[in-house]
């Protein structure tokens, strides 16, 4: 099996179609057939049929499917350590949830990166969904960000870092003397960072659970823009507690309490298990949950408007 075999059907696996994978990696359908053909010949199996509904894979086939991710990423993760080894650094690749990336991410970053030199610190923006496919093909060595619903037992994960959502509006708001009935609660506009525009976040929840129609919610790239859009024209937006502590202290503005307003979360560590992590995500597991770096993080600023841009990769180097 070639690497260039194995990229051909992950890729037909991942788009359910011969054409398409062509099409994506610039090649002919034929030389996407070649690569398919060879690897049926030295495994002795199908893989899988075309039928009316797209491709029927075999149960060794879908096998097959797993592992070209894993040995894909595993090349491309040698590949990337060879060559900051030879220029004497190391790389880590941490994926993590849009809010984790705003707020915490940054102090995150410029404490641990700035005790190894010799290390670069690269950070991606994901749905927490995608965390142990990351995680499991190597694309990512760690996730950071909300907890997995289900962990299973090829990744693992540590909690390092309480915080609450909150409501939160300016003060000369309507509701700023009054406990809002939930009817209320639903006809205000709702300015919200790129959190609550994934389905299993827990903003998009916590919306969902106070029945907040689709029209009153605004979705900006940030929860900073989404804060600064509250505090020039009014409404609502749904922030993490400890970002606005100082705006909430100063009383620019004004915490909304009341039903479902608030939650408690914890965000989570998740990597793979211990005898495959590399080095550096043992030492940033060990780091994290320390007062030095909990202080980092919470006193964080976030990442600046112009620095970030919902579902587009994000790269922050030491």
């Amino acid at each position: 099996m070639t690497p260039a075999q194995l990229r051909a059907y992950s890729t037909v696996v991942r788009l359910g179609s011969v054409h398409a994978a062509a099409r994506e990696l610039g090649m002919s359908d034929a030389g996407v057939s070649t690569h398919i053909a060879q690897l049926r010949k030295e495994l002795d199996d199908p893989l899988f049929t075309r039928v009316a509904a797209g491709l029927s894979f075999t149960p060794g086939g879908l096998r097959l499917a797993g592992r070209a991710i894993e040995i894909l990423g595993l090349q491309r993760q040698t590949a990337l350590e060879v060559s900051a080894a030879a220029h004497g650094r190391r790389l880590l690749h941490i994926a993590a949830s849009s809010a984790f990336a705003e707020h915490a991410a940054p102090g995150l970053i410029d404490l641990f990166a700035a005790r190894a030199r010799d290390l670069s610190v690269e950070l991606s923006v994901h749905p927490t969904s995608q965390f142990r496919d990351l995680l499991e093909s190597r694309v990512v060595d760690i996730a950071l960000g909300p907890g997995l619903d289900d962990i299973g037992t090829t990744v693992t994960a540590r909690p390092f870092l309480k915080y609450q959502i909150i409501a939160v509006t300016r003060p000369e708001s309507p509701l700023a003397d009054t406990a809002a009935p939930p009817a209320l609660l639903r006809e205000q506009q709702w300015m919200l960072g790129p959190s609550a525009g994934s389905v299993d976040g827990r903003i998009a929840t916590m919306l969902r659970e106070l029945a907040i129609p689709e029209s009153q919610q605004r979705i900006f790239q940030s929860d900073a823009a989404a804060l600064e859009e509250v505090r020039r024209g009014g409404g609502i937006t749904l922030t993490i507690g400890f970002a606005v502590a100082s705006d909430l202290m100063a009383g620019r503005l004004l915490h909304l309490k009341g039903p479902g307003l608030q939650i408690a979360d914890e965000w989570c560590a998740t990597t793979l298990p211990p005898e495959t992590r590399q080095p550096s995500v043992a030492e940033l597991l060990r780091f994290i949950t320390t007062p030095r770096c909990i202080q980092a993080m919470i006193r964080g600023t976030g990442v600046g408007v112009t620095r970030f841009r919902p579902k587009v990769h994000v790269t922050l180097w030491s």
